[in-house]
């Protein structure tokens, strides 16, 4: 009888632990929405016209390289046809991006730049699946809200909305070696998300769509080693950026602008000139332990006997 009443009690307290967010971080800022954001620096001048800058909606169609027309024929709206020159660059992107976090001697030169104290290990490149398990992706904090998945309740399948969903759990109930760590690694894969909660927002042009290619990197590491590890991913950013020569702010994210796994956010926003602002287009998230341990993810030390 008790060890039944301790089963129930168990999956009654399961949904409610779920439910719970992560802790913030000391410095992250308390605020409503991203209008409570605060920018921690900034980079580049952005560039002066005598002439107003197209869209990037408009120069895909000027120059024949966007299709949302006959995508919105086959597909419905928020998906697009890529076409031309723009395709050729997307995986030029894809290029450079994996041939800098690959490369041993790039990765020294950013931790040097940024007087960071982590490891210099390059990233492993990943190709990784679209479809995960529903539950897999309840334990990693990102299934709800549901409305915003591609759920197929029958297969208990869900389409990843990012790579990070699908890197995660590649150590889910393991026990890793701290001299493994850190272990990094860069994911690519096509992300897909309903955009339900964002009726009438960037309606036109590539910002909100149901169907996008994404990369993503992904880290393991030791919680004295955590915040470092951050601030390296939001250095690797900032170094893409600068190498393309796109100006750029960083902002540290309030709490009204988090998910729910979030420890410390940290957005990226480059210039559009098309719209005269900055526009998210990177982020980096700290989760601490939060999804190591609803993943069952942990390391061995030999100074203890093992920790989440």
């Amino acid at each position: 009888m008790l060890e039944e009443k301790i089963r129930t009690l168990e999956e009654e307290f399961k949904p409610v632990a779920e439910s719970v967010p992560n802790l913030y971080s000391p410095d992250t800022p308390y605020g409503a929405d991203d209008s409570e954001n605060v920018v921690l620096k900034k980079w580049g001048e952005p560039k002066m016209f005598d002439f107003k800058p197209k869209e990037h909606r408009e120069l895909g169609d000027t120059l024949n390289l966007l299709d949302f027309e006959t995508a919105g024929q086959v597909s419905g709206s928020r998906f697009v046809y890529i076409k031309n020159d723009l395709v050729l660059l997307q995986f030029a992107i894809i290029q450079r991006v994996m041939n800098t976090l690959t490369n041993q001697e790039t990765i020294d030169q950013i931790i040097k730049n940024n007087n960071l104290q982590v490891s210099n290990k390059p990233f492993t490149p990943i190709l990784t699946p679209y479809f995960m398990k529903m539950e897999v992706m309840n334990k990693m904090g990102r299934l709800n809200p549901k409305e915003e998945r591609y759920c197929y309740e029958g297969d208990g399948m869900v389409l990843n909305g990012s790579a990070e969903h699908v890197l995660g759990p590649m150590h889910m109930d393991s026990m890793l070696d701290v001299s493994q760590l850190p272990i990094r690694y860069l994911g690519y894969s096509t992300a897909f998300r309903r955009e339900a909660g964002s009726y009438g927002k960037d309606t036109r042009g590539l910002i909100r769509q149901h169907q996008f290619d994404k990369l993503e990197m992904e880290t393991f590491t030791t919680p004295e080693q955590g915040m470092e590890e951050h601030l390296f991913l939001v250095a690797i950013q900032e170094y893409l950026m600068q190498q393309l020569h796109i100006p750029h702010q960083v902002l540290i994210c309030c709490t009204g602008d988090m998910g729910a796994v979030d420890y410390r956010h940290v957005d990226v926003e480059c210039r559009m000139p098309g719209q005269n602002k900055y526009r998210e287009t990177h982020s980096a998230d700290f989760m601490a332990d939060y999804q190591a341990r609803r993943l069952g993810t942990r390391f061995k030390d030999p100074k203890d006997a093992g920790r989440k």
